[in-house]
């Protein structure tokens, strides 16, 4: 099974949470595309048999910037693509989570797992979060 996680960051917390979740799904023994949205290749990242992809809820919870570019690279792609999403945020009660979402559902990709979404830096209840949301979206 080959699996992409890319995502975006800007203070580091969905970067924290990207890093478990790569670390997860190698430990199952898939193989990995890592990295961030703004230098993720898009064909590589559509071979994957799964794609997970993460941003910080941003402004008026939208999108992180490179996140919103790549994703809109690939948007018209998902028809029938297995794909997760996660994000960290500070104020606001997941929006930017549940409009990516109906976006996914629009473009028929495939919900692998239900979105996740960690308040600020995730802490270790945060963590085992994310490993279980990526051992279930690899399911």
């Amino acid at each position: 099974m080959k699996v992409a996680v890319i995502y975006a960051s800007t203070t580091g917390n969905t970067e924290a949470m990207a890093n478990v979740i790569n670390e997860t799904v190698k430990a199952s023994g898939a193989e990995v595309v890592f990295g961030t949205a703004d230098s993720a290749d898009k064909d590589e990242v559509l071979s994957c048999d799964v794609i997970l992809l993460g941003s910080p809820a941003m402004g008026d919870e939208v999108l992180e910037d490179t996140m919103e570019e790549f994703y809109a690279k690939i948007e018209g792609s998902l028809n029938g693509k297995k794909l997760g999403i996660f994000g960290s945020y500070d104020w606001g009660d997941g929006q930017w989570l549940r409009d990516w979402t109906e976006r996914l559902n629009n473009a028929g990709a495939v919900s692998a797992v239900d979105a996740l979404m960690v308040h600020l830096a995730p802490e270790e209840a945060d963590v085992e979060l994310c490993k279980t949301w990526a051992q279930s979206a690899i399911k």
